[in-house]
């Protein structure tokens, strides 16, 4: 019994860290939120660009958007909270996109 309860106790030690590291795809260069874009200035942006936003909130310090590219594709992506660039474009665990 007690060689169970340190095998158990072992993988779950191993396996927090990973479910922390997991939770998030994007961290951004810290910027203060009186230079960040308003949640209103990016999703006009990207409505200009031809993207249908579903959903916004801040993620890592960048603005993580679901929604649907101009292609179509239903996606998670990241942008850069001052700029609006996109940073990063992934569906369903596979990245599509990373800028350099």
């Amino acid at each position: 019994m007690k060689n169970i309860l340190q095998k158990t106790t072992l993988a779950a030690l191993i396996l927090i860290p990973m479910q922390v590291l997991a939770t998030g795809r994007m961290e951004c260069e810290p910027v203060d939120k009186a230079n960040w874009m308003t949640e209103a200035a990016l999703q006009e942006k990207l409505v200009d660009e031809g993207w249908k936003v579903r959903r916004m909130k801040v993620d890592g310090g960048c603005w993580e958007v679901y929604g649907t590219t101009p292609e179509g594709e239903r996606v998670e992506a990241y942008f850069h909270p001052a700029t609006g660039k996109k940073l990063l474009v992934a569906r369903r665990g596979k990245i599509l996109f990373r800028a350099d």
